[in-house]
């Protein structure tokens, strides 16, 4: 397995430069942000997991349709709402793959289920750490499960849970 690495230069007494480097077994990190303030916390981590290393980040964000949100059988045309959200969650997208340097074909935007369109992307880019936000949550919204929980059972790969909150 390939591995990323960071080099900490660092000069002893005798002004002799050593080298000290930092070995991250990750080379493929996918970052699932719902591009709230929530997702720079995520980056954060994922940064001191991987440091400064070469690694390639993927950040994905999935939009759940609104029609499987509200039970498939919406008496109205949400296509108008959906392609607004849509052109929204595409400009946070861009914003945020600016601020963290991710190139824009490193960036996905797709509509789906959440925890299985994360999983397909990270075994699409051989991921071997997928970072999701997790929330506390309590009472009907635990039995129901959520995302990080979901990711976690059937990732690809090992997943870093950032606790974010609370849901």
């Amino acid at each position: 397995m390939p591995y990323c690495c960071s080099a900490v230069q660092r000069v002893s007494s005798a002004q002799t430069a050593l080298v000290e480097v930092y070995m991250s077994p990750y080379s493929t990190v996918v970052l699932a942000a719902d591009l709230t303030e929530e997702s720079t916390l995520l980056a954060k981590r994922m940064r001191q997991i991987v440091g400064d290393s070469p690694c390639a980040v993927h950040i994905v964000h999935v939009i759940e349709p609104l029609s499987s949100a509200y039970g498939g059988d919406v008496p109205m045309d949400l296509s108008p709402v959906q392609d607004q959200i849509q052109d929204q969650a595409k400009t946070h997208l861009a914003e945020f793959g600016l601020q963290l340097g991710v190139p824009e074909a490193h960036q996905h935007l797709i509509f789906g289920r959440p925890q299985s369109e994360i999983q397909r992307v990270a075994e699409e880019c051989e991921a071997d750490l997928i970072v999701v936000g997790s929330h506390t949550r309590s009472g009907l919204a635990r039995l129901l499960g959520s995302t990080a929980n979901g990711v976690m059972d059937s990732a690809p790969c090992d997943v870093l849970a950032v606790h974010v909150g609370e849901g």
